[in-house]
């Protein structure tokens, strides 16, 4: 798998994606597992139904697994096929409640080391060691799974503007749109469709 990290505005986007050969070469075989965490608030089941089947229509083998709070990073098996898996997927949901039964855990190390890492929607802001707190924009720890960006998805222009002013100059900050996806290959970033980048509130190029 060449693609070490993949952030995806939405699942309409990340099934564009997953039939770039340059990206995944093939899927019949691989081993997917879905972690619908953030959507323990909603419907897992829904939302793993929903991140599962893009995968699973090209021939992976797929697997959900219910972490929905705390208690559920004391599972061997959880952890195991973290580590087992060809590709970890986690599934759209609220980043706060992701961050809080992730850190510091069995299951947030397998996440970390995972091969290869796709996040869809605002889940994905937990990946960065600092992260955007979706009810207000704020900068304030991720888990750092992945390291040399920011992350967080579309919101409103005044939110955005205070993010941009709060976050320190030097770190680059993605605004991921529905459409739009930013991929880590080799240890460097680059965008994909409806993405902004900036850094010290200059719009800026990751593929430079």
């Amino acid at each position: 798998m060449t693609v070490s990290a993949l952030v995806v505005g939405s699942l309409a986007a990340l099934e564009e994606l997953l039939d770039d050969r340059d990206l995944f070469p093939s899927w019949p075989g691989l081993d997917v597992v879905i972690v619908p965490t953030g959507a323990a608030f909603t419907s897992m089941v829904e939302a793993s139904v929903a991140t599962s089947t893009p995968f699973e229509t090209r021939g992976a083998r797929v697997e959900a697994l219910m972490i929905a709070d705390r208690s559920s990073n004391d599972e061997a098996h959880f952890v195991a096929r973290l580590h087992q898996a060809d590709v970890v997927v986690l599934a759209e949901g609220s980043a706060l409640h992701a961050r809080s039964v992730w850190r510091a855990s069995a299951v947030g190390d397998a996440l970390a080391s995972a091969r290869c890492l796709i996040a869809v929607g605002t889940t994905a802001s937990v990946l960065g060691s600092t992260m955007i707190d979706p009810r207000g924009g704020a900068p304030t720890t991720g888990l750092g799974y992945r390291e040399g960006l920011v992350i967080t998805t579309s919101a409103s222009s005044e939110q955005l503007t205070r993010t941009r002013t709060l976050l320190e100059d030097s770190l680059v900050l993605a605004v991921v749109g529905p459409t739009g996806a930013v991929i880590m290959q080799d240890s460097r970033w680059r965008s994909r469709g409806d993405v902004l980048v900036t850094r010290a509130n200059v719009v800026v190029s990751l593929d430079s």
